[in-house]
This record gives structure tokens, sequence and C-alpha cells, in this order.
């Protein structure tokens, strides 16, 4: 598997692995229950690392603190 990483990608490389990411399946991301626990639309969310400002791993940490403090 290649990696992820920004200094590893183009920016179309990531805008790539995050469409692949939120393909559940189902034909989109409408099932990922992001949205409903306040993650907000996830191409917005993922738009940091899809511009190389920060790595997936910063972002699902954010996600997770907030999530887990109710912001």
């Amino acid at each position: 598997m290649k990696s992820t990483l920004i200094r590893d990608t183009t920016e179309e490389e990531r805008r790539e692995i995050i469409r692949r990411s939120l393909d559940c399946g189902s034909g989109g991301c409408e099932n990922c229950s992001s949205c409903c626990l306040g993650g907000g639309d996830p191409w917005a969310m993922y738009q940091p690392y899809i511009e190389g400002k920060k790595e997936i791993a910063e972002i699902n940490a954010e996600y997770v603190a907030n999530f887990l403090h109710g912001r």
C-alpha cells in the first residue's frame, strides 16, 4: 500500500484517497454518520489534507477530541 502522507502524494492523489475512503459501497457517504455526529461535510473536514495542510491522522485526532469533549 502506498503512503498517504502529504509528502508522498499529489493533491490529486489525496483527493482520490478521500473519495475512496468516503465510498462505503452504498454509492456515497450518506451512511457514514459523520454529519449526524457533528463532523459536518466530510469533504470540508478533509479539505486541509487535500490542500496539503494537515495529515489525515491530525484531522481524525481533532475530530475524536472534539467529539469526546462535546464540541
